[in-house]
């Protein structure tokens, strides 16, 4: 059984998530607008898994009893973006969400919630591989400094990714 505090804060992870994939889903809109496939599919790729995560906060909280309620998501407010600016801010939101994830951590210690924290390992170890993926892309970005030849290949790359086995559990 959750706690009240716990519950209450594994709902709002849960729409944190869905925030989260609708981000993503914006910014691969973005990415179409800009004439970048291979971005778009990067982002929707993150759309996919962001959705996969609120489904399994989702899971556990009814595993373990609990209620879930969902709330409104707000709409994301992304204008004049450049390729650069779209993964700073997709950094900057992982690094949001991995604050939102330690701080659930803390929480399950501090109600001695063993099943939680444990539960909530595997979200740190993704938000290690989200930020440094983030941040790989935004590296390359950098060093191609706005050339079109080296957004090709980028943006190439970007269309590569596929699903990991992982993410479609």
């Amino acid at each position: 059984m959750l706690s009240e505090k716990i519950q209450a804060a594994l709902n709002a992870q849960i729409n944190e998530e869905m925030e989260s994939a609708l981000f993503y889903l914006q910014m691969a809109a973005v990415s179409d607008r800009l004439g970048l496939p291979g971005f778009v599919n990067w982002f929707k790729m993150q759309y996919t898994e962001e959705l996969s995560h609120a489904d399994r906060f989702f899971n556990y909280v009814l595993e373990r009893n609990g209620e879930v309620t969902l709330q409104a998501i707000e709409k994301p407010e992304l204008q004049d973006e450049t390729p650069l600016s779209l993964f700073e801010k997709a950094l900057a939101h992982e690094n949001h969400i991995s604050k939102c994830i330690f701080s659930l951590k803390d929480l399950a210690k501090t109600e001695s919630d063993h099943a939680t924290d444990v539960f909530l390992e595997w979200f740190v170890n993704e938000q290690v591989e989200e930020e440094a993926a983030a941040q790989g892309v935004i590296d390359q970005l950098r060093l191609v400094d706005g050339s079109p030849n080296g957004l090709f290949m980028i943006d190439r790359e970007l269309a590569a990714r596929k699903p990991e086995s992982s993410e479609a559990a």
